[in-house]
């Protein structure tokens, strides 16, 4: 909680304003947080903080205005406390390393669900009302194993995560074309029904959007495209 009891304040600092609502959304489903600003850019989140209190930045690394890590060293830098979770499809562990020497707490990669994030802010929300005077080496460990040792977030029943990496591949391959859940299941090598069912959890979770796609007879067909920002490679 925050020193007011309103719970701890997040600032959402994403691009795309998709992605931006959803991770918004995220945020506010999760007992004892509440998104308090939003911002798309780094000189945004500046401005941000200084008209509000916050407690935690999800912080998107790639911005238009410079990269997040940058954004953080500078807030450091400037007396911002505030606790920081990077959001990023980079895989790069010297960045992770960066990050943590910022006080980065926490890194999600990009696409993540919502079971990944609520369990992110779970653990960290344990972290931080540990308070008072450790016994010993154990009880310090435990409090840092919150932030570091996250359990995995389950899938809905019946998916996978490497299929679903195939298939969220896919559609980032497609671009601006998209796919169907036919071409889909062709590419990765599952049938249709199963194909639409990885799809639709891609668009539940922000990550991709479906549209009708009209041909000269029989029903439209749906059309799934990656959302920009929604981790294609920077």
């Amino acid at each position: 909680m925050s020193a007011d009891g309103a719970g701890i304040r997040v600032l959402v600092v994403e691009d795309d304003p998709v992605a931006a609502d959803a991770h918004a959304l995220y945020v506010d489903r999760v007992p004892g947080f509440v998104t308090v600003a939003r911002a798309q850019t780094a000189a945004g989140a500046r401005r941000a903080l200084e008209r509000t209190a916050v407690d935690l930045i999800l912080l998107d690394l790639h911005l238009p205005d410079g990269h997040g890590l940058a954004l953080a060293r500078s807030l450091r830098a400037a007396g911002h406390r505030a606790d920081v979770i990077a959001v990023t499809s980079a895989r790069d562990l010297a960045v992770v390393r960066e990050g943590v020497s910022l006080g980065v707490v926490q890194y999600v990669l990009k696409p993540f669900t919502f079971a990944t994030l609520r369990d992110r802010l779970l653990r960290y929300a344990e972290y931080r009302t540990s308070t008072g005077e450790a016994a010993g080496q154990d009880e310090v460990d435990r409090a840092l194993a919150n932030l570091r040792s996250p359990a995995p977030a389950a899938l809905p029943k019946g998916l996978s995560a490497p299929t679903l990496e195939r298939v969220t591949q896919a559609v980032r391959d497609a671009g601006a074309d998209g796919v169907t859940a036919a071409s889909a299941a062709e590419t990765v090598g599952i049938s249709r029904i199963t194909a639409r069912r990885y799809l639709e959890h891609l668009v539940d979770a922000g990550r991709a959007a479906r549209s009708p796609q009209y041909g000269q007879v029989g029903r439209p067909e749906l059309v799934y495209t990656w959302v920009r920002g929604a981790g294609a490679p920077h």
